[in-house]
């Protein structure tokens, strides 16, 4: 879990947006870089600032507009060289991109944890190394918070509890059965929106979860698991997926057994990107909290401050929004992911 100190920020973090203005959530020349490996220049030059990204992946239509957002934001023309990499869902990745970004000389190290735990060795190769590494939307768990600067995106626990008071409080009136399909094990969403949710509802003796599995962020990975749970639970009453993308993919598998999504079975879900905001304004999905993925302008305006020899909060947390189904139709034309 993350750490209690983290925990306790929320309020300095809340103040940190306002202070730091903060609006959110070809290949490179050194032959060592992982697989995936890109930069906007290729080596650093001339006054821009280095800066190596690791990405946990493209597992999902959330992930593929947060990469978007860096990419699109740390670009030369912004003053950046940015060389980014994608982990491919493996923590062993994101440690060989972050070693291969030490290697370079990078001014700053941004990342995307795959999982929260075993991160100290090559955090503390950075700290030698004297990169300021910078956290986003996953946070790390560490005794050694000297590690990171800071740590900017959602508060995932938030998320889950949004979701769980809303099934309480519009499903819960009578008996439920919830089955849940959690993100990829060991991964602060994952772990955080499980809290999350149990906290919110465990007062409510209508709402029983009868089934817990990670469908790791996927869509495909969410039919999967929803085609199990169907067939070894029939009396299924709501569906709490811990992203858009295994909501959709349990769409898929409540329809193919004959039944229909956001009215046999109810859906909730946490994301907000353009393709589960569609299935929630049809009617497929009845409540999505958002977990806004356009970190590319929060990144750069912290490591601009930093550059320029300012100091930020270590905990920044995003704003993000909430949509029932009449919301969802109103917001998706200007939706930007």
């Amino acid at each position: 879990m993350v750490s209690k100190k983290i925990r306790t920020q929320a309020v300095a973090a809340g103040i940190a947006v306002l202070a730091l203005g903060l609006t959110a959530c070809s290949s490179g020349d050194d032959k060592t870089a992982d697989p995936g490996s890109t930069s906007s220049e290729g080596s650093s030059g001339g006054d821009a600032i280095s800066v190596g990204f690791s990405q946990v992946g493209a597992e999902s239509g959330w992930r593929a507009a947060n990469t978007k957002s860096i990419q699109d934001t740390l670009t030369k023309d912004a003053g950046f060289d940015l060389k980014f990499s994608d982990a491919q869902q493996k923590q062993e990745n994101q440690i060989q991109a972050i070693r291969s970004y030490i290697a370079q000389g990078v001014q700053y190290i941004a990342f995307s944890p795959v999982v929260e735990t075993g991160w100290d060795a090559v955090l503390q190769e950075a700290k030698a190394a004297n990169i300021p590494v910078i956290l986003t939307d996953r946070a790390v768990d560490t005794a050694d918070t000297s590690l990171y600067v800071t740590f900017i995106g959602s508060d995932f626990v938030e998320e889950g509890k949004r979701v769980g008071q809303w099934v309480s409080d519009n499903l819960g009136t009578e008996p439920i059965n919830v089955v849940e399909l959690q993100g990829t094990t060991g991964s602060a969403p994952a772990i955080d929106r499980k809290q999350g949710f149990e906290d919110a509802t465990k007062d409510n003796a209508n709402i029983k979860i009868i089934a817990s599995q990670t469908g790791d962020f996927t869509r495909d990975g969410g039919k999967k698991v929803m085609e199990g749970f169907l067939q070894a639970n029939p009396d299924i009453d709501v569906v709490y997926a811990h992203n858009d993308d295994m909501g959709l993919g349990a769409i898929e598998a409540i329809e193919a057994a004959g039944k229909k999504p956001g009215v046999d079975i109810k859906i909730v879900t946490i994301d907000g990107v353009k393709d589960g905001m569609t299935a929630l304004a049809d009617g497929k999905i009845n409540y999505i909290v958002e977990c806004n993925p356009l970190l590319g302008p929060d990144l750069a305006k912290i490591i601009k401050t930093l550059h320029d020899g300012g100091t930020v909060e270590p905990r920044i947390v995003t704003q993000d929004g909430a949509f029932d189904q009449e919301q969802a139709k109103a917001a998706l034309p200007d939706r930007q992911y």
